[in-house]
């Protein structure tokens, strides 16, 4: 059977690069307008996407004035609650939310995710964060931010007690009979009674099981810690390489990781973050992104690049090279990737900036034959399963992917032309997790 491409949607914020909004034609507002994101959501479901991403912010971003008033995330909906409406206008697509680890509690983020993916008929997904942005510390009682390894170690308790929460109920607990008026049965019930190093989670969950066992898991750290995390938790990774033979790289990396610990390489999915730009003819598809670079004002250039590898950049020598750059609590894989662009393309300080104020990492742009040509070369050179696809802007860039790209796509047999299950799951390709409490009654149930 051919290898088939999955595709995801970055859609928080609605389009990645700094001056997206700035667009001739773009909804300004996307980032803040239900009525603009479900004709998103729903343009998505009609070209079978797999799923609807959102990333979140726990702060405004940590930058300057100058730079901050140009940005449009500034104001953005909270995950779960716009995926709980947004479940409500589609049937299939999957709706993955982001969430932190580090600056929430796992009974919170247990009952969130379980009530979406009741909500939405086994479409949710939660995508783990150990959240790098030093203002979200300020926001949650802190002076600092929490260490990188320390947040990584929380996040592994995290996961264990979330899923182990969302294992509180049988399946078959619920008997609901009204003439013995007995509505669960108490031998199916499981209390975690969780005590560890960072959390004490007594249990149970006051939600059933969830309709997937567990809603999606997705991770996006590159990092060694965040590479090792994914390989012991995560079914769908978010990756960041640049070009193919990082990706090629990246994923034999993590699907050995997977092998060594006993899981099936086919158990979690890679997805590379890729900004396409599409054009009737390649001239077309040159002049947009042109455009789109162009909107992006100076301010935004050096503070963006100071956000991403997690110190000030304002005193460097524009016309320099990048210095040497310390280790801080920022996401390393990210810093790492931008200091490696720098060194191996020789980039001054300001052209860093100036891909920084827009958009630095993977783009495609051509004619959707061309777009479809890479994908299928990074899907069949074994560089991804497919790819989070961002676009340049709103609404024309969505549009203009799904009603050119997606055919494309669809008559080289590389992506379905319709959804053969109804749960995120499904469209993934995923098994459902058994229940680590209750293995025995399912199996016995089974047969």
């Amino acid at each position: 059977m051919t290898k088939q491409l999955h595709l995801g949607a970055f859609m928080r914020p609605v389009g990645i690069h700094t001056a997206w909004w700035r667009y001739p034609g773009a909804f300004p507002d996307a980032n803040f307008n239900l009525k603009h994101i479900t004709r998103f959501i729903q343009t998505l479901e009609r070209g079978r996407f797999d799923a609807f991403f959102m990333a979140d912010h726990l702060a405004v971003l940590n930058m300057s004035m100058a730079a901050l008033r140009r940005s449009a995330t500034v104001t953005s909906f909270e995950p779960l609650t716009l995926l709980s409406a947004l479940a409500m206008v589609t049937e299939r697509i999957g709706l993955v939310a982001t969430a932190s680890t580090t600056f929430d509690e796992p009974y919170h983020i247990a009952r969130r995710f379980a009530s979406l993916d009741h909500i939405s008929g086994g479409r949710a997904g939660w995508n783990i964060v150990t959240t790098s942005n030093p203002d979200s510390a300020l926001n949650f009682g802190l002076t600092e931010m929490v260490d990188h390894d320390e947040r990584y170690r929380r996040a592994r308790e995290f996961f264990s007690v979330v899923t182990g929460l969302w294992d509180s109920w049988a399946d078959d607990a619920w008997l609901r009979d009204q003439e013995s008026g007995i509505f669960f049965d108490p031998a199916k019930l499981h209390v975690l009674d969780h005590k560890g190093e960072h959390l004490s989670v007594r249990g149970p969950l006051n939600i059933a099981r969830p309709v997937q066992g567990w809603p999606v898991i997705v991770q996006a750290g590159a990092s060694e810690a965040g590479r090792q995390l994914a390989a012991e938790t995560a079914e769908v990774i978010f990756g960041s390489s640049r070009t193919m033979e990082d990706a090629q790289r990246f994923y034999a990396d993590v699907k050995g990781r997977l092998k060594a610990i006993g899981r099936s390489p086919d158990s979690l999915k890679i997805l590379p973050g890729v900004l396409v730009v599409v054009g009737r003819t390649q001239a077309e598809a040159r002049d947009r992104i042109a455009l789109l670079d162009s909107l992006v004002h100076p301010d935004s250039g050096v503070p963006n690049l100071s956000m991403r590898l997690g110190v000030d950049a304002s005193a460097f020598d524009l016309d320099g090279p990048l210095p040497e750059i310390p280790q801080s609590n920022a996401s390393q894989s990210g810093r790492d990737a931008l200091v490696a662009l720098a060194r191996r393309d020789n980039l001054t300080v300001r052209q860093l900036a100036q891909i920084c104020g827009g958009y630095g990492g993977l783009q495609f742009v051509g004619t959707p034959g061309e777009i479809a040509d890479k994908m299928q070369a990074w899907l069949e050179g074994d560089a991804c399963d497919g790819f989070n696809v961002m676009f340049h802007t709103v609404p024309e860039g969505l549009d203009d992917f799904v009603d050119l790209v997606v055919p494309e796509l669809q008559r080289r047999g590389i992506f379905r032309r319709e959804y053969e299950g109804t749960t995120l799951r499904d469209h993934l390709g995923l098994a459902r997790p058994p229940n680590r409490f209750f293995q025995e009654q399912a199996r016995d149930a089974a047969e």
